[in-house]
Formats: structure tokens, sequence, C-alpha cells
């Protein structure tokens, strides 16, 4: 029997303590690259979207590679694009950690749409509520308290 795989993760992450480095002018750029470094683990980048101190990325994976890898690889990867490129104001880091959430075929377009949407989404609810709310709708359990580790905000 053949292989296959239709394996579609909501993958979300911030910049590190938050801090609203990622830029409109730049913003796609970052979204191409990221998209051409998962080929590197055979993934697909499917929709990405975000605002100044987060981003979301639907990815099509593939099973060769753990989740933890490839999102290891596009992080350490666009954080070195966005240094190198001086995009930043100052020195740019990811946050420790990140989400990453199981989506349905039958759900990818309405998770596409809420990824394009994020600037709208946010003039109603931070990234704080929103990424909590991401947790709690399917029951992830959690310490609210270490949600954010290591975060510190001014």
């Amino acid at each position: 029997m053949s292989t296959h795989h239709g394996i579609l993760l909501h993958i979300v992450f911030s910049t590190k303590h938050r801090s609203p480095l990622i830029r409109d002018s730049w913003r796609d750029d970052l979204f191409g690259y990221i998209g051409g470094t998962v080929k590197d683990h055979k993934a697909v980048l499917l929709k990405a979207g975000g605002i100044e101190d987060h981003i979301h990325l639907l990815l099509k994976l593939h099973p060769q590679f753990a989740i933890s890898s490839t999102v290891q690889l596009l992080k350490a990867n666009s954080s070195r694009w966005i240094n190198e490129q001086r995009k930043a104001t100052k020195s740019f880091q990811w946050q420790r950690g990140y989400g990453a959430f199981s989506v349905s075929q039958s759900m990818a377009e309405t998770v596409e749409n809420y990824i394009a949407n994020q600037r709208e989404h946010h003039r109603r609810q931070s990234f704080t509520e929103e990424y909590m709310q991401m947790l709690r709708l399917p029951e992830i359990e959690f310490d609210e308290r270490h949600v954010f580790d290591e975060e510190v905000l001014a």
C-alpha cells in the first residue's frame, strides 16, 4: 500500500516579548521566505497572516519530519533572514514556544479566512486573548501562569 497523508496544522507564535516588530512593508516578504524554507521539510505553506507581534501559518506537513523540527527550522531561518536583511529596528527574535493546532481538511478554508483577516480580528481581541481562546476551545490543558514563560511585557 502507498503512504498517504494530509496533515494540516495551524501554527502560531509571537515575537520575543510580543514586541511589535513585524512591519506591513516586509511582512509579505517574510511569509514568502517562510514558504520557501518549509519546503526543506517537504511542507507547504497554505496561508500566512499576522500583525506586528505574531504570525499564523497554515501548513501542510510531511510525516517524515516532527512538528517541532519543522517549526524550529522556519523560526531559526526566518529570524536570521529578518536580522540579515535589517528588517526590524532592533535585534529580532521569536518567542521560545509556539502553538500547533490540527486542522481537518473540511475546516481548512475557515482557518485560511481567519488567518487572512488578522488585522480586523485584532481590532476586537488582543493576541493574549486570542491565544488563550485557541487553547481553551479544544480543551488543551495549560497553566495560565506559564503560557508566556519568560515573557516580560514593557
